[in-house]
């Protein structure tokens, strides 16, 4: 077994929110906050939307997901999927995880760590007030704040990929399938309120070893 990485940064060309706890309730505070590192009170991104992100657009882009019924992918339906399609399958099995029983593809591949904030100067946090336009008035009502990460600032990322060539793995699939996810999510959104035009991200300095 081997592992590689891929490393880089994503620059948000959007605003990017993605959300946090708050166990406290401030008067004409924030009302959606962004989710920050508890020692340093900066925003990051985690690991696990990164991931999660990029499984869905994968099973999305590879015709999986009407097999799943709202749930992930996973080899109980294998046999369902076409024989030019398989390959592709069986990669993001091997590389996401297989939830079924059986998990016939052994260990996740992926590891996807958390997004550290590029200190580089500029401010970190805005907030976005948002509202309701009433149908019949035209008059904006339910008035709140969203807190965004900004456009501009950049996070490191970095993805370890095991790859156990003794259980059929190829390299060359596995990086091009972790490359179709990250572009695929510059072509969608990451984070939430992606229709509103959050989430606009350039994976950008990226680098195999």
């Amino acid at each position: 077994m081997k592992i590689i990485t891929l490393s880089g940064q994503i620059e948000l060309l959007s605003g990017l929110h993605i959300g946090g706890g708050d166990d406290t309730m401030k008067i004409g505070g924030i009302d959606n906050q962004v989710i920050k590192d508890i020692n340093t009170g900066k925003p990051y991104i985690p690991g696990s939307s990164l991931k999660g992100k990029m499984r869905s657009l994968l099973e999305w882009n590879n015709r999986l997901v009407s097999y799943g019924k709202g749930e992930p992918f996973s080899s109980k339906n294998l046999s369902k999927i076409p024989e030019p399609d398989k390959k592709s399958a069986e990669n993001l099995l091997k590389l996401f995880g297989d939830s079924s029983s059986d998990n016939m593809f052994g260990i996740t591949r992926i590891s996807v760590g958390d997004c550290s904030l590029i200190d580089n100067g500029l401010i970190v946090s805005e907030a976005k007030y948002e509202n309701v336009i009433n149908r019949q008035s035209g008059t904006a009502e339910h008035p709140r704040q969203t807190e965004r990460v900004p456009a501009g600032v950049k996070f490191a990322f970095s993805i370890r990929v095991k790859v156990i060539e003794e259980n059929g793995d190829n390299e060359k699939e596995f990086k091009a399938m972790v490359e179709n996810g990250l572009s695929l999510i510059e072509n969608d959104y990451l984070g939430g309120n992606g229709s509103r035009g959050y989430g606009r991200v350039a994976f950008i300095n990226t680098e195999w070893k």
